[in-house]
């Protein structure tokens, strides 16, 4: 895949192939791989490819884009706009990770959005969990609901909600029971509590471990209670998140956080991006597109240096250097990629010219003609005053960039009379013309 031009049939079907494997070792549900496929392939073909970027690249960066995009494009937080106190409704399967991640919820909303919390567990059949939920709130300084003996699910959630009224939480978390299995009566435990509480958030809490079976219970659990967003648990194990992909896909429904240790702060919020490199396992995507991106840049120091090779350096080719090492956050890009500047090095660093002071060059620079930054030799008093004016500078800010410009350009001329061997050894690697 090394042609240029627009990309064809064959060139995405290629790369596509990769992306499939990938995707099902990810332990992603195989007709979310194929909607996701036929996805990309449609948006694919016939896309132009970047100039310096082989179509290989090319489809990564647009199946990196769908990815993201697919598991819900931005961050989603938890809607906090509920009138006081808000219910948040935890569902899931037993062992999924529920009881452990509502104390971890509850720490978020305290150190993150200073919520005050009131933590209540529902899940009567399992003797340990109203018992865990409790320790895990004394150690974590978060207040539990007191255990009474024998009520019922309904009971507690009514009880708990009386009780956030009463004593001024702004949120109460309901730790609803799991099972091993989805079966009627469970769904038709969660119904009544969901129409008791009528929670904020409803979230689904998933082992990303579980992959298949996640999805799923993911799926009955929406079809039931409409489910509002996903938390999944253990992104820090040895899945590679396709179960991200599979139940967002499935459900419609956001990613909202993510456990990623067995600490009680190993909570973060959902980012799409972060997952979508994980999820293709084909190394950092991002940084594959983001060098992509530099290699256009490339491009543009190559006809620079073709131009310096030619001695015909002018003020537009000092603007765009002011623009990249504007972009790049300070004077050492500059410092690097500038050719011939080693002489001129302590000079520019004794200068103490910070972005500002870079941005106003730009703006001198940007305020003359396109025949005055062609050339030079057309400036007298009243266009310096002019470009001074036009800018917001002063005159003297104006002569300053143009002796600059002459120190540059001097050294450019000196570089040129090298020849094509004698430049290549006076400039950086990355603005080495290719032979």
């Amino acid at each position: 895949m090394k042609k240029r031009g627009a990309l064809s049939e064959s060139d995405v079907n290629a790369a596509l192939r990769e992306i499939r494997v990938a995707l099902l070792e990810a332990d992603v549900a195989l007709p979310v791989v194929k909607d996701f496929i036929d996805g990309v392939r449609e948006r694919a073909v016939g896309e132009e490819v970047i100039r310096s970027v082989t179509p290989g690249q090319m489809v990564i960066k647009i199946v990196n884009d769908h990815l993201t995009e697919t598991l819900g494009g931005g961050a989603n937080e938890l809607n906090l706009a509920a009138t006081p106190p808000a219910a948040i409704m935890m569902v899931g399967l037993q062992g999924s990770g529920k009881t452990t991640t509502t104390a971890k919820i509850a720490v978020h909303l305290r150190d993150r959005h200073r919520k005050k919390s009131l933590m209540a567990s529902l899940d009567v059949r399992r003797p340990a969990a109203q018992q865990q939920l409790k320790v895990l709130g004394e150690e974590n300084d978060i207040p539990t609901l007191p255990i009474v003996p024998f009520e019922t699910p309904e009971m507690i959630a009514r009880r708990a909600m009386d009780a956030a009224r009463k004593e001024g939480y702004d949120i109460v978390l309901l730790d609803t029971a799991g099972r091993l299995h989805i079966d009627d009566e469970l769904m038709a435990e969660a119904d009544a509590i969901h129409g008791l509480a009528k929670p904020s958030e409803t979230l689904f809490v998933a082992d990303s471990l579980t992959g298949q079976d996640a999805v799923n219970a993911a799926k009955a659990f929406n079809d039931r209670l409409d489910v509002t967003g996903i938390v999944l648990t253990r992104i820090d194990g040895d899945a590679r998140g396709g179960a991200a992909l599979s139940v967002r896909a499935v459900t419609g429904k956001p990613i909202k956080l993510l456990g990623t240790g067995e600490k009680i702060d190993a909570l973060e919020v959902f980012h799409p991006d972060r997952i979508a490199s994980r999820i293709l396992g084909m190394g950092d995507v991002v940084s594959l597109v983001e060098k992509a991106q530099e290699t256009v840049e490339e491009e543009e120091a190559e006809e620079l240096a073709r131009k310096v090779q030619k001695g015909q350096f002018d003020l537009d080719d000092m603007a765009k250097q002011f623009r990249q090492v504007r972009k790049m956050g300070g004077m050492g890009g500059i410092l690097g990629m500038l050719p011939g500047v080693g002489k001129m090095k302590n000079q520019l660093q004794n200068a103490n010219i910070d972005n500002k002071a870079l941005a106003r060059q730009e703006a001198i620079i940007l305020s003359m003609t396109p025949a005055e930054r062609k050339n030079p030799k057309l400036f007298n008093g009243s266009r310096r005053r002019r470009i001074a004016a036009g800018s917001g500078t002063t005159v003297q800010e104006v002569n300053r960039v143009l002796k600059q410009y002459q120190e540059m350009s001097r050294a450019m001329k000196r570089m040129s009379k090298l020849g094509k061997k004698g430049m290549m050894r006076g400039m950086p690697p990355g603005m080495m013309p290719r032979m």
